[in-house]
Formats: structure tokens, sequence, C-alpha cells
């Protein structure tokens, strides 16, 4: 059994500048987690496979296609492949949010 302990993963580079770290990543999915502090957000952005997001903290508003909806924790969102999406925490607290790709994409994100 392999655990992985979120806090003792480390941070990977990507062009949001966030806390990003990637908990999982085989060839049939890749699970990032993302902390999003008060007035942060992710880069909009398109990617080549299917997305989900799992809100486990806080009430960052989720972005997919012109849809853009505060979101609460313990909620899913899922969000297509080859359409728009990002994550903003305009709250006064911390949001955590699991970001699920599946498959693993093998081509790049596209920043918009």
């Amino acid at each position: 059994m392999k655990i992985t302990v979120v806090k003792e993963t480390p941070i990977v580079e990507t062009p949001h500048k966030l806390d990003v770290r990637k908990l999982y990543d085989n060839d049939s999915a890749q699970a990032m987690h993302i902390t999003l502090q008060p007035g942060e957000a992710l880069k909009p952005h398109i990617t080549p496979v299917d997305v989900f997001f799992y809100i486990l903290e806080g009430s960052p508003e989720v972005l997919v296609g012109d849809e853009k909806i505060q979101v609460q924790a313990d909620c899913l969102v899922e969000s297509p492949k080859d359409i728009i999406h990002c994550l903003y925490n305009n709250s006064s607290a911390k949001a955590r949010i699991l970001v699920v790709k599946a498959p693993k994409p093998t081509t790049q994100t596209k920043l918009l």
C-alpha cells in the first residue's frame, strides 16, 4: 500500500505559481491537490482531458465554460476536456481542492 501525505508532498512548479502538489501520477489518471489562499486564483486554461474538482475545504468559485459558480466543500464539479475552466478563491478563508484528470494528459494544458 502506498500512502501519500499531502503536506509532505513537494509543491510542483506550474504556470499558476500556487501551492499545487502532485498526489497521483499514472497513465490512467493524475490527481493534484491545490491550496488557494484568499484572493488567489488559477489562470484560466483548457486541458486536453476530462477533469473533476472535489472541494475539500472552503468555497471557491469554479468556472467551467461560461458558468462561474461558488461551490461549497464536499461538492464535485465536472469539466469536460477542451473547455475553459478555472478556480478562484474570492473568500476570506483558505480553499483546498482535489483535481483529477483522466486519463493523464499527454499534451500540454493551454493557458489563456
